[in-house]
């Protein structure tokens, strides 16, 4: 799907769907805080939400204290929700809109998270730009999480194509500058009753 249909499509998505409606909302996101505690990140980390939407990962974020978070996502009417539900700590954020194949970072960041964006990019001069754009804003030590759909998982989600992932060929793609430190298979339970089964991997940076 070209870079305008794939926007277009997920403004739909944000500006028709409640929170409820759509099958990757978690009122507490469980696994992505389990892993910012795993690595105890000081609240001075400057972490981006890659694909965040309107994720209540910020809202946990602020509340532990956190003062550096960026969040991405291709889609205006997501990152709008998510403003008007934060108010005024919207603020205490920044926000970007744009599309994670072409993101260029201008910062380095110490904690990169990704829930279930990385699986959209399904063309490989879009999965090289994003791995090219982790390795180069990722700061020496920093970490990589990322969840995909797992090979148990989902070939579709929202109608779109993904690619799923495994421990070994997550490990291929990030391998080469970061160190893997961990992988955990997760089920996500959809608002529906659905069981979506998740890969997560965290990677540290090598140099």
């Amino acid at each position: 799907m070209e870079l305008f249909n794939r926007k277009q499509h997920w403004e739909n998505i944000y500006q028709t769907k409640q929170p409820g409606d759509v099958s990757w909302f978690q009122p507490i996101p469980e696994t992505s805080l389990d892993f910012v505690k795993f690595f105890n990140l000081p609240i001075t980390a400057k972490i981006i939400d890659i694909g965040g939407g309107d994720s209540f990962l910020v809202d946990h974020l602020l509340g532990l204290g956190y003062l550096d978070i960026t969040v991405l996502d291709i889609s205006q009417a997501a990152l709008g929700r998510a403003k008007h539900r934060l108010g005024d700590q919207a603020e205490k954020v920044k926000w970007i809109v744009q599309d994670a194949a072409t993101f260029c970072p201008s910062e380095k960041y110490d904690f990169w998270h990704d829930r279930a964006a990385f699986h959209f990019l399904t063309l490989d001069q879009e999965i090289e730009n994003y791995i090219d754009a982790v390795q180069r804003s990722i700061k020496p030590g920093g970490i990589l999480v990322i969840g995909t759909f797992s090979l148990q998982g989902p070939k579709k989600c929202s109608g779109i194509e993904i690619k799923q992932y495994s421990e070994h060929s997550m490990s291929d793609r990030f391998g080469k500058f970061f160190e893997n430190a961990t992988c955990i298979n997760i089920d996500h339970k959809t608002p529906s009753g659905t069981i979506q089964n998740f890969v997560f991997c965290s990677f540290r940076r090598l140099h």
